[in-house]
């Protein structure tokens, strides 16, 4: 099978051996997961010029069901960021919480106009 080229209009799938990370998970099997990302090179060795990633995982039920949250943590150390969990899960919710309200808005102000676009049909009011 060859590999896509830029003429083929499809996106270049090559992964960069520059920025490999080897994934751990820790979780305590109530609140979340917490990702660590620790820098490798393209041997699986350690990349010491690279700084460890942290990134929170959580879920929050809703009446529409579960609602997964994602965040960054910045931290140097798991204990550093086990400790800010909460705080990087909060924020995260906070900022869940108005894209969902302002989505609700800008849905609430569109405007329908009757026979325009794909709205079943095309009864409606007709202006000459």
């Amino acid at each position: 099978m060859q590999a896509p080229t830029e003429t083929d209009g499809l996106p270049d799938m090559s992964m960069d051996p520059k920025a490999l990370y080897r994934e751990e998970v820790y979780t305590d099997r109530k609140v979340g997961t917490l990702r660590v990302m620790a820098p490798i090179t393209a041997e699986g060795q350690e990349d010491p010029e690279r700084p460890t990633l942290y990134l929170g995982q959580a879920q929050i039920v809703t009446p529409g069901g579960a609602l997964p949250i994602t965040f960054d943590i910045e931290a140097s150390t798991l204990s550093e960021a086990v400790s800010k969990f909460s705080e990087g899960a909060q924020h995260a919710l906070e900022d869940t919480i108005k894209e969902i309200e302002q989505m609700r808005r800008d849905e609430a102000s569109s405007i329908l106009i009757p026979g325009a676009g794909n709205m079943g049909g095309g009864g409606g009011i007709q202006m000459p």
